[in-house]
């Protein structure tokens, strides 16, 4: 990416948090971040493409943020990453990041045909992800799929309704459940070896 197509895509985000994603009309948005919608066409070859951008973009900062709370959490904490991370997505400086990431998710859904390439990349990351952050003992594609489903209901939910409290009981009553469940009780496969370890222990 040149780094003017960068700079472009950094305003973009900017603007899309603050205003939402309501209109994107390229010309309003051009205005607003200094440029023309001729520009912004040469950059990104279409509004398509632009959007497909912007959503990459925002989730590979989600992803590093999600590896350096991990890498900086201690093993022998209390705390699961799975709270970590909620935490860290309600402070004030992330949550409207990740209002606008759900938002422009789900303009992406609405266009399947376009987007196509970004649903999958993005479920395969995420599942990459949430797999590599598990015990070995728990290293099921189900129960990964699960833990997202969980975190991405309760976090829409607090979009929505702005109870945070009653939002993270349930979180902490979902994480105790999962504790106490019984080794390979989520697995899709029953009998299945758990996954070899990769990367630091945990």
């Amino acid at each position: 990416m040149t780094p003017r197509k960068q700079e472009l895509l950094d305003r973009l985000i900017t603007y899309l948090i603050a205003h939402g994603p309501a209109d994107l009309s390229l010309r309003p948005m051009a205005e607003a971040i200094g440029t023309s919608a001729r520009l912004l066409i040469f950059h990104f070859h279409s509004k398509e493409e632009l959007l497909a951008d912007v959503l990459g973009e925002m989730q590979a900062r989600l992803r590093r943020s999600i590896l350096n709370l991990q890498a900086g959490l201690d093993p022998e904490g209390d705390s699961p990453l799975l709270r970590v991370i909620w935490d860290w997505a309600l402070a004030k400086e992330n949550f409207g990041h990740l209002r606008l990431l759900y938002a422009m998710h789900i303009l992406a859904v609405q266009d399947p045909s376009g987007q196509a390439r970004y649903l999958k990349k993005n479920a395969v990351d995420w599942l990459e992800l949430t797999m590599a952050a598990l015990p070995p003992s728990r290293r099921d594609p189900a129960f990964a799929m699960l833990l997202g489903a969980v975190f991405d209901g309760l976090l829409i939910e607090v979009m929505g309704t702005g109870n945070r409290r009653r939002a993270t009981r349930a979180l902490d009553q979902f994480i105790q459940l999962a504790r106490e469940a019984p080794p390979g009780a989520f697995d899709s496969e029953p009998g299945r070896k758990p996954a070899p370890t990769s990367g630091r222990k945990r």
